[in-house]
């Protein structure tokens, strides 16, 4: 569906995390039905962000994180952050009260396992007032535990807060086929080259070059998981050739796009034999 078919409503206006007082609440959004954009918020609640279907990149801590299939964006309580999705994204929502799990004190994009995701999906039909003894209690217990044990996943780029590093990460964001030099971007901030190059590194650790290959890595992430062509990508992040986009993926991730997704796959299929009664009863044994 279109972004021009969108309602203009915002996410954050349909419900306010910070009202429960149960341990976990969740819900599901369908951003067809919402603004792209999610504007810049805070609550007191941890939050994990999971889509469902799509993808959505979010912005917290001075870093952008890609929420592709299969992982989700954990933010801890307390830390502003905003988020874009894809037109076709389905998202869950599962809000964690301080304290009730042991979750990183930082952002960072978790692995997240089917059962994790099923669990989830379960919690966003019960009410946010469920009684702590009931099954809905029981099942945000679980849910909580399991997160707790999920591996992370590196799907971020460094922005910095620095207004002339900000200024270069935002258009790029929205124009990700810019192909600026260094120098021509010094000129546009209103600085030397080298003073630039020096910024880059101090703010976000990664020289220019490299900083705009993680940001068009994070962008062909979330456009490739939203069902776009390798092709769309390419064109998209300004690549003269199909052979150029999948050649600078590869060296990134190891892997060619389609060789990526298809060992995601392969391991979500793995994992959920794993998480089959015969599967973890033979895990259990090994513990």
């Amino acid at each position: 569906m279109p972004n021009s078919s969108r309602s203009s409503r915002s996410a954050v206006s349909v419900f306010d995390p910070d009202l429960a007082d149960r341990p976990a609440v969740a819900r599901l959004l369908d951003f067809a039905e919402y603004e792209a954009e999610v504007p810049v918020h805070v609550h007191r609640r941890g939050q994990l962000i999971l889509a469902l279907h799509g993808a959505v990149t979010c912005t917290a801590d001075d870093e952008m994180w890609i929420v592709p299939p299969n992982c989700g964006v954990w933010i801890p309580g307390g830390m502003p952050h905003s988020a874009r999705a894809t037109a076709n994204a389905r998202l869950s929502y599962l809000f964690v009260e301080p304290g009730a799990a042991s979750l990183p004190d930082v952002c960072c994009t978790l692995s997240i396992s089917p059962l994790v995701r099923e669990l989830v999906n379960r919690l966003t039909s019960e009410v946010s007032d469920y009684l702590p003894d009931s099954h809905a209690g029981r099942l945000a217990r679980v849910t909580l535990d399991e997160l707790a044990g999920m591996p992370r996943e590196h799907f971020n780029l460094p922005i910095s807060n620095d207004p002339k590093i900000r200024t270069i990460a935002d258009a790029l964001t929205i124009e990700p086929s810019d192909r600026s030099t260094l120098g021509q971007w010094a000129k546009r901030v209103a600085m030397s080259e080298r003073s630039l190059a020096r910024l880059m590194i101090r703010e976000t650790g990664l020289t220019f070059g490299r900083w705009r290959q993680q940001l068009h890595l994070v962008v062909a992430l979330r456009e490739l998981a939203s069902g776009a062509t390798v092709q769309t990508v390419a064109d998209k992040l300004g690549y003269d050739s199909v052979n150029a986009f999948i050649t600078m993926f590869k060296k990134a991730l190891g892997s060619t796009p389609a060789q990526y997704f298809a060992q995601r796959s392969a391991r979500l299929s793995q994992s959920r034999i794993e998480k089959s009664p015969s599967g973890v009863g033979g895990r259990a044994h090994n513990r």
